[in-house]
C-alpha cells in the first residue's frame, strides 16, 4: 500500500449543477453538459481548454464590472481563505472566488481587495450571474451552430466517397 495522498485534480465545479436539471450548460460552473459528465475522462490539455474558455467567460464579465480592484489583495485574500487556484488562473478568476466569497460572508468585503463596499456586493454578484450566464449559454449556442455546420459539409463530403 503506497503512502502517498491522492489529491484531486482541481474542477470548476461550483457544487450547484444544474445540467443533472436538464440545462445545456451548467448555472453553477458554466461548463458544458457534455464536459460535466466526462470531466474525469479527460486529460490535462482538455481540462486546460475548458479552464481557459471559463476563464476568457470571467474577465470579459467580471473585469469591467471591478474596475477598482487590486488583483494582489484580491490574489492574497483568495489564497488566505484556502481557495485551490490552477497556476495560470485569470485575473476574473480570482475576482470571482473573492466576490464568491464575499457574497457568502458580506463582512469579508474590506479585506478582500475588490475595491467595493458590502452593500454593492449582492446587486454584483446578481448582475454577474445573469451576465455570464448569458455568455456562456451564448457560447454553447455557437459551438453546436459550429458543429452543425462542419457536419452539413462533412456528410455530403462521406456520401461522395461511398
Amino acid at each position: 500500500m503506497s503512502s502517498e495522498h491522492h489529491i484531486s485534480s482541481l474542477t470548476p465545479c461550483a457544487g450547484r449543477c444544474s445540467t443533472v436539471f436538464g440545462d445545456a450548460v451548467c448555472r453553477g460552473c458554466r461548463r458544458f453538459n457534455h464536459e460535466v459528465i466526462h470531466w474525469n475522462r479527460y486529460d490535462a490539455k482538455h481540462h486546460t481548454l475548458v479552464w481557459k474558455r471559463l476563464d476568457a467567460q470571467l474577465d470579459q464579465i467580471l473585469v469591467p464590472m471591478l474596475p477598482h480592484a487590486n488583483l494582489a489583495e484580491v490574489e492574497a485574500f483568495v489564497r488566505s481563505k484556502r481557495v485551490r487556484l490552477r497556476d495560470d488562473a485569470s485575473q476574473g478568476r480570482k475576482l470571482y472566488h473573492a466576490l464568491k466569497l464575499c457574497e457568502k460572508n458580506r463582512h469579508f468585503t474590506d479585506e478582500s481587495g475588490l475595491g467595493i463596499h458590502y452593500k454593492q456586493v449582492r446587486p454584483i454578484w446578481d448582475q454577474f450571474e445573469r451576465r455570464v450566464l448569458a455568455l456562456a449559454n451564448a457560447s454553447y449556442d455557437l459551438a453546436f451552430m459550429r458543429a452543425d455546420e462542419m457536419s452539413q459539409h462533412l456528410i455530403p463530403l462521406y456520401n461522395e466517397d461511398e
